[in-house]
């Protein structure tokens, strides 16, 4: 294989990655030997001759060597173990044939487990069944407590031969799946100075990935998308009130669903839509664009992003509806960069208006909601007269998604984080942050709550934006709840302060894991 070599002189191109060793990929054809041919040549038992098949071994051992191999297994009862001992025993100790006519009825030489060793690699005599060579004379005795042995045993040999197969093939797919990845790390290496890490969602397996796709095949969640009109209309709005933006432009919609913001870009003003989505909804996206003239404009392609081609070099706009339960969860973002930094023009952040929504926040309010609390977790002290306070240690990490009631609110909102899409990079999704909320109630927290507002600012001469929050309309995404177990007593005019701290779930990269330490209580909550 060609060495490649970094023409950056960076070290942009890692090291090859680590692919099964030679002597795995020799075992793997080993594996498949079996399969190549039905007939084998058959060295025989006694001498060097080569037979054309196990039939014609036994007639030359007959008359040859004047020894029946079929009476010998009659005589001794052998079975399936038996008769592959025999065999080995013979090969590996080079006995004559006159030493089995006088053979004892026990014990026999070959009764050692040692013998179950083959010999020979791939030998033919191995495997015959024993039962099959008495067939033509009657059948012949199995010995042993079980009589199913043999056929287990011959069941076990073909599951084992199965299962190293499959071995091998997993093998192969996952060396493909690391040279899929170094090609893409070079090709990024190649087109822009920002690539680096990949990404953990960049660097699953689309297997690995079945699940989160599939969930948006189903057409319930594209309906509940669509009928947020804060979320689908902000989008529109943007579009339709800033076709400067757009005009004559060639847009990338990652995660396009029905395809409603790519047709919205269409409408703009935009010269050449790119529509990309891996769930099967982009099927239903397809007829949705011919329904709608507007198959010149707008071309779909099924895939991932992070593993399709598209057919220009470069775009001038990325549109997508990326964000998740508190902004960061399902990590499409990280789709969302990948994109920018591999097929936005000019880098993807020399221009304003390039990544549109191109700014983002995520802010927290304390809530004091004691029926709520009441109903989630004191409910567990008293279970029909039952203590099950045990069940809040699993309870409590749970985050809950729901709509939470403005009243409840007990502090002013404050901005914990803000992203610039633009610019950030995604080292920068997993962050710590210092958070001060200022209370307006006397009363108990007992959870704390956080969303996201959006806005598409930069180049704009008609500014959108649309929040999430507990004060305005509600939208699909509700809000993300943290319940605390214990309450905190509040004083107004006093501040809460504290410490989050979002991150990826290492064994799931697009679920979240969000951990608060407030007052010297300290809790994780997972988002998945």
């Amino acid at each position: 294989m060609a060495e490649y070599t970094d023409p950056h002189g960076d070290g942009a191109a890692d090291e090859m990655p680590e692919l099964s060793d030679e002597e795995d990929n020799e075992e793997d054809e080993e594996q498949w030997q079996w399969m190549e041919e039905d007939s084998q040549p058959v060295t025989c038992l006694f001498c060097d001759r080569s037979l054309s098949s196990v039939a014609a071994t036994l007639q030359h051992c007959t008359a040859e060597h004047q020894v029946n191999l079929v009476d010998v297994i009659r005589k001794h009862s052998l079975d399936d173990y038996g008769y592959i001992k025999m065999i080995n025993f013979i090969r590996s100790t080079k006995c004559d044939a006159s030493c089995l006519t006088g053979l004892p009825d026990a014990p026999l030489p070959w009764e050692s487990e040692d013998f179950l060793r083959p010999v020979l690699q791939d030998d033919p005599l191995l495997q015959t069944d024993p039962e099959e060579l008495c067939s033509s004379e009657g059948s012949c005795p199995s010995s042993g407590p079980n009589p199913h042995d043999a056929l287990l045993q011959r069941a076990q040999a073909a599951e084992e031969r199965a299962r190293r197969s499959e071995e091998a093939l997993a093998r192969a797919m996952d060396d493909l799946h690391k040279l899929k990845l170094l090609a893409q790390g070079l090709v990024l290496n190649a087109e822009t100075s920002k690539s680096g890490n990949l990404g953990a969602v960049a660097e699953l397996r689309e297997d690995e990935d079945e699940a989160y796709f599939s969930s948006y095949g189903h057409y319930g969640i594209h309906e509940e998308m669509l009928k947020d009109k804060v979320r689908t209309e902000s989008y529109r709005d943007f579009m339709y009130r800033n076709p400067e933006v757009f005009r004559e432009k060639v847009v990338l919609d990652v995660g396009c669903g029905t395809g409603i913001l790519s047709m919205f870009a269409a409408r703009a003003g935009a010269k050449k839509v790119i529509a990309v989505d891996q769930s099967e909804i982009i099927y239903q996206a397809m007829d949705i664009v011919r329904s709608n003239q507007l198959e010149d404009k707008i071309t779909l392609i099924k895939g991932r992003i992070e593993d399709i081609k598209l057919p220009v070099e470069k775009v001038d706009i990325i549109i997508s509806e990326w964000m998740g339960y508190f902004l960061l969860f399902e990590s499409m973002l990280d789709s969302v960069l990948y994109a920018r930094d591999l097929y936005l023009a000019d880098g993807g952040s020399g221009r304003s208006h390039n990544l549109c929504p191109d700014l983002c926040n995520i802010s927290l309010a304390a809530v004091g909601d004691t029926q709520k609390h009441q109903e989630r977790i004191a409910f567990w002290d008293d279970v029909y007269g039952f203590n099950m306070g045990c069940m809040k240690k699993a309870v409590v990490p749970e985050a809950v998604v729901e709509v939470v009631k403005a009243e409840t609110l007990i502090s002013e909102p404050t901005v914990i984080q803000t992203f610039d899409c633009n610019s950030v990079c995604l080292s920068e999704l997993e962050f710590a942050s210092d958070f001060c909320l200022k209370i307006t109630n006397t009363t108990e927290c007992t959870a704390i709550v956080g969303y996201f507002d959006i806005f598409f600012d930069k180049g704009c001469s008609n500014k959108v934006m649309f929040s999430t929050g507990p004060q305005v309309t509600k939208t699909h995404w509700k809000q993300t709840v943290f319940l605390l177990e214990k309450p905190v007593s509040v004083q107004a005019g006093e501040e809460l302060k504290g410490k989050i701290t979002v991150r990826k779930n290492k064994k799931d990269p697009r679920s979240l894991l969000v951990t608060f330490d407030v007052q010297d209580r300290k809790q994780t909550y997972s988002l998945q």
